[in-house]
């Protein structure tokens, strides 16, 4: 299966980034709701033929993953290393290397994190719970940056409506 060109997605700016965040947080976010969350964003990944991965995480716990065909060992690498950015820092993977972009630096220059152990790219974000603040990551890997991350945000915004 080959992907379909895609439409170009927007770079959205840092205000943009953290407006999403700031909308998407959940009331509750139960075994249930990964499960759902999860095959939302694999149905949205197959409409479009996207060779991704998927990790979703609760606290320590792997609450739901999938492969999809084109996905590769390496889309699970690139998982651990964008979650443990949201992990650190509370916010997404992409807001956070937009930041030191914005600031006319890189995640990987100025960070002081091991570029193997941590990766500031798009498609990693925090599941926030109303009054508990972060309690896990939602994760896609194999696009384009920009498109992981939208990709997440979108099944986010279907999965709160």
């Amino acid at each position: 299966m080959t992907t379909p060109p895609a439409t170009p997605t927007p770079t959205p700016t840092v205000a943009e980034l953290e407006e999403q965040e700031r909308r998407l947080v959940l009331p509750r976010f139960t075994y249930d709701d990964a499960w759902r969350l999860g095959t939302l964003l694999v149905e949205l990944a197959r409409e479009r033929g996207a060779p991704v991965a998927i990790d979703i995480r609760r606290g320590g716990q792997q609450l739901f993953h999938a492969a999809l065909p084109g996905s590769t060992p390496d889309n699970d690498a690139w998982i651990d290393r964008k979650r443990r950015v949201v992990e650190r820092y509370g916010c997404s993977s992409y807001l956070v290397g937009c930041r030191f972009r914005a600031k006319g630096t890189t995640f990987e220059e100025s960070s002081r994190l091991d570029p193997d152990v941590y990766a500031a790219h798009g498609g990693a974000f925090p599941l926030a719970v109303e009054g508990a603040g972060v309690i896990g990551t939602v994760v896609v890997s194999g696009l384009p940056q920009v498109r992981d991350h939208a990709l997440v945000v979108e099944a986010l915004e279907r999965f709160t409506a």
